[in-house]
């Protein structure tokens, strides 16, 4: 059976079975709660430091109205992040390739910024769909313009992950692919792919940092916005 450069995003299924329920609850299962009665290792340690780093850096701009948000966010990101690094694992599915999955995270988060500050500051939340001094003739059709680019905010949260992920896999695959095949005609080429393969690889974990960060920080944004 001949398997096609995207049946890698395929939900996986063993027997039967659906795995997209153990690929979801995976990632949390590689972080070890706090206890009062153990001792912080090394990596609770570096754990609990990274955690708190990245709290506040995200957190720094936003208004104490915004800090209630921090468990969501940093839970988020740590989701993301590692799910992000699993999928670059071999024989290993990646649920942040589906559009679907992440517009899941994107529109409930974004309607609740939007809910959020249409409830507590509504004038200043309509606002952003007006310049200030813009010229009459052109008010109508800012006005449009900025309700159609606010409407999009969280499909492109969704579609940036997606892309960016899915286009590192299919490099990747491709790369991979050349490699053997290579190997037995041009060596010397198939040892170039190689060296082409681990860097592209080590290009994609970067993006799969990034892509994870880049995520909760614009949501973040959105959220500094109203409130």
């Amino acid at each position: 059976m001949s398997l096609g450069l995207f049946d890698q995003f395929m939900s996986p299924s063993l027997m039967g079975l659906p795995l997209i329920v153990p690929a979801l609850i995976l990632p949390w299962m590689l972080f070890f709660p706090p206890h009062s009665r153990w001792l912080n290792g090394r990596f609770s340690t570096l754990q609990g430091w990274f955690i708190s780093q990245f709290a506040r850096q995200l957190l720094m701009p936003l208004n104490k109205g915004g800090h209630k948000w921090a468990v969501v966010l940093t839970s988020l990101m740590l989701y993301l992040l590692t799910m992000n690094m699993l999928g670059l694992l071999p024989y290993t599915f990646t649920p942040t390739t589906q559009l679907s999955f992440n517009l899941g995270f994107a529109v409930p988060l974004w309607m609740a910024t939007m809910i959020i500050g249409l409830r507590d500051r509504p004038t200043t939340t309509l606002g952003h769909l007006l310049p200030e001094g813009t010229p009459q003739p052109l008010i109508p059709m800012l006005i449009i313009i900025e309700t159609i680019s606010m409407w999009i905010r969280p499909l492109a949260l969704g579609v940036r992950l997606t892309a960016n992920l899915t286009a590192g896999h299919l490099l990747i695959q491709l790369v991979s692919t050349a490699v053997f095949t290579l190997l037995t005609t041009a060596s010397l080429t198939a040892v170039l792919a190689l060296v082409a393969l681990l860097l592209l690889t080590t290009l994609e974990v970067a993006v799969a940092m990034i892509q994870a960060y880049v995520f909760i920080l614009l949501l973040s944004l959105y959220l500094q916005e109203n409130v």
